[in-house]
């Protein structure tokens, strides 16, 4: 891996978790420090995560994460449950029950990491779950337009993983895999669509509200 990728993907990793919060202001000659890299491959980085919609690059050659309004927050969650939703269902004919005992397995470890309040680590095993159900196709290319939605809400997904207990009632993952077992696409993808709006406590406007006022909005 080039210098180049290894910048860009841990910057866009650390994205996805909600390691860089909402408005919080970096530099390249920070950034590039707290990596251990020359200013150059964390300069391309943030180039390529500024036109994937993830950073915006300030006057001031400083970076933040962009604000966030209700508006483009709904369109975006509208957007992952309409595009996960279909790659659900057709991850349904080809997922195995070895795959299937994968995700138990996957949503066993991210049950024990938000015990432990280790929220990067429960995002992060969030998206396995879901990245294993949806790759099961082995027909899929939806994966890299899912990824650029979970980029650009990441740093708020992971606020939410820190109120988990208050937003999330009910293990809609084991829904969706009591439903793979049953090979019953039409509740899978209502088990993730489920999941992915109760994760942020509701696709109603006022839950959006809180969900940014946590965020700092």
């Amino acid at each position: 891996m080039t210098t180049h990728e290894y910048a860009h993907r841990r910057l866009r990793q650390a994205i996805m978790v909600g390691s860089i919060r909402p408005g919080e202001s970096l530099t390249i000659r920070g950034i590039a420090e707290a990596m251990e890299s020359s200013p150059t491959p964390v300069r391309e980085a943030l180039r390529r995560l500024s036109s994937e919609g993830a950073l915006k690059v300030l006057d001031n050659r400083r970076i933040m994460v962009p604000k966030m309004t209700v508006e483009r927050f709904g369109e975006l969650i509208a957007l992952r449950a309409t595009l996960e939703q279909h790659a659900a269902r057709r991850a349904v004919g080809h997922i195995t029950e070895r795959q299937i005992d994968r995700l138990v397995a996957i949503d066993k470890a991210q049950d024990e990491a938000i015990a432990k309040k280790d929220n990067a680590a429960a995002l992060l095993l969030n998206q396995e779950f879901h990245r294993t159900l949806y790759t099961a196709n082995p027909d899929q290319i939806i994966m890299p337009m899912v990824e650029s939605v979970w980029l650009q809400l990441g740093p708020f997904l992971g606020i939410a993983m820190a109120h988990v207990a208050q937003l999330y009632f009910v293990d809609r993952h084991q829904e969706a895999i009591a439903a793979l077992r049953k090979r019953d696409e039409d509740a899978v993808a209502a088990a993730i669509n489920a999941d992915i709006c109760e994760g942020i406590g509701g696709f109603e406007r006022a839950a959006i509200e809180n969900l940014l006022r946590l965020a700092g909005q």
